[in-house]
């Protein structure tokens, strides 16, 4: 295998409950140390994360500590690409631990396929009850749109990647990250790859555990910012890069214009309950069919996980049609 240099970019902020654990797992690369430099990229964290990171950058000299004062995440990816050195950058997240052979995977499948993003299926596990239902919904077709990446046994290509690898050089000539995009920024990264007629590989071989939000009011909160922001890749790039992105928002429309006419037409109301009634079926159906979580309590929860992810995106996207109607790009 030719061992490139590598340069691990991971955009930190108040991460002390992850951050450990993330860090462990990198010491178990497989990947040659004196080819590897971690950036760890902190946008002022406050929590106990700085003093953790140091125990770490102090003893092992290849990983370093890099101020982000723009705190969000696309300033702390440009950053960690200028100060980086290595060949491959590989994006990584500090909410996620890594197998052993994680960086050596990305590098071999990025020189086997010539894909200009490479990285893993994304395989979601929850340590809370709440958080572990939450993971399931990452793995639901009826929640994210049964997007490939999230198919822990896909392997091809694909529209966008957890994270990813990606050469340096390929990042400088397409810009870097659009810093005007805090959310979404990936989608269009992904976006701009594909457009300019680059590939995004995925395989199951490059293998890691995210863990998501751990409640249900962060994740509503993360997920409608999510619906807004990428409004804003859509306008940008004048087409959605699926269409499945855009049926929260018409689900959410469809909530409120036909909730409040049934209110005046007893025809619109029996449309309402009855399309409403098959979302609920269709939800219980894909939650009480799921191999990834047992449990009736838990059946349920996963139902009311997928309607806050809808609801959710689907309210954010329309924030972002107001809040992007008039952007020019």
């Amino acid at each position: 295998m030719n061992y490139k240099n590598v340069s691990v970019v991971i955009p930190i902020l108040n991460e002390e409950k992850y951050i450990k654990k993330c860090l462990d797992s990198l010491l178990e690369q497989d990947y040659p140390k004196e080819k590897t430099e971690i950036l760890l990229v902190d946008g002022g964290s406050t929590d106990g994360t700085p003093d953790i990171v140091a125990q770490y950058t102090q003893k092992y000299t290849y990983m370093k500590t890099v101020e982000n004062p723009k705190k969000t995440v696309q300033y702390a990816m440009n950053v960690g690409i200028e100060n980086g050195s290595g060949y491959y950058i590989v994006r990584m997240d500090a909410h996620a631990e890594y197998a052993n052979d994680y960086i050596s995977k990305c590098v071999e499948y990025s020189e086997k396929t010539g894909a200009e993003n490479v990285g893993g299926t994304t395989v979601v596990r929850g340590k809370s009850p709440v958080q572990k239902i939450i993971a399931t919904s990452y793995h639901s077709p009826f929640a994210l749109g049964g997007s490939r990446h999230y198919d822990e046994s896909y392997e091809g290509y694909a529209d966008t990647v957890a994270w990813g690898t990606f050469k340096r050089e390929t990042l400088l000539k397409l810009g870097m990250y659009d810093e005007r995009l805090p959310r979404s920024e990936d989608d269009d990264l992904n976006f701009r790859i594909t457009e300019s007629g680059g590939k995004i590989f995925v395989t199951p071989k490059i293998r890691s555990i995210y863990y998501p939000k751990d409640s249900f009011s962060k994740l509503f909160r993360q997920y409608f910012e999510y619906g807004k922001w990428k409004v804003a890749v859509i306008k940008k790039h004048k087409k959605p890069s699926r269409i499945a992105h855009l049926v929260p928002m018409a689900f959410v429309a469809f909530i409120v214009l036909f909730g409040m006419l049934s209110f005046a037409f007893p025809i619109v109301a029996k449309a309402f309950f009855g399309i409403m009634a098959l979302y609920f079926l269709l939800d219980a159906y894909f939650s009480f069919r799921s191999k990834h979580i047992q449990g009736f309590l838990n059946k349920l929860g996963l139902m009311y996980a997928h309607l806050v992810l809808h609801v959710s995106y689907g309210l954010g996207f329309w924030a972002g049609i107001f809040k992007f109607w008039n952007y020019k790009w």
